[in-house]
């Protein structure tokens, strides 16, 4: 197995086990929560940010034009950041956050954006919390 085979499959099989995890502790609510989408969110523009400098800044449109299976993905990706956006935009209204600039930066980064919103509203979702 290559380095990028092996990573591609550890990731989704981090993935499965921490929607399990999820899943089972749906009705916990803990502090701090925050930190887990902010850490995956600089890991992964970390990540993100090598690939740019080796592969060029287009390298992703390249891949999703390529084939069938590369613009399927194109679409699964868009579906999955509108559907995140979606669901996490009402609630972030209600902590104060203002949602213009979370959309430019996430139409720009993607997941990157969307896990830094989510962390900042949980941050803000936690601090009204204490505060209440």
């Amino acid at each position: 197995m290559t380095h990028l085979e092996i990573l591609a499959a550890s990731a989704g099989v981090t993935l499965i086990i921490s929607m399990v995890v999820i899943a089972l502790q749906a009705e916990n609510k803990k502090t701090g929560n925050w930190m887990i989408p902010a850490a995956l969110s600089l890991v992964f523009f970390l990540y993100s940010a090598i690939t740019v400098v080796q592969e060029g800044l287009t390298g992703f449109w390249t891949e999703h034009i390529s084939d069938m299976w590369g613009t399927q993905i194109w679409l699964d990706l868009l579906l999955a950041v509108g559907i995140g956006f979606f669901l996490l935009a009402p609630q972030a209204k209600t902590v104060g956050m203002r949602l213009f600039p979370w959309l430019i930066f996430i139409v720009c980064t993607g997941c990157i954006g969307l896990l830094a919103m989510l962390a900042r509203f949980l941050y803000l979702k936690e601090k009204v919390e204490k505060a209440s």
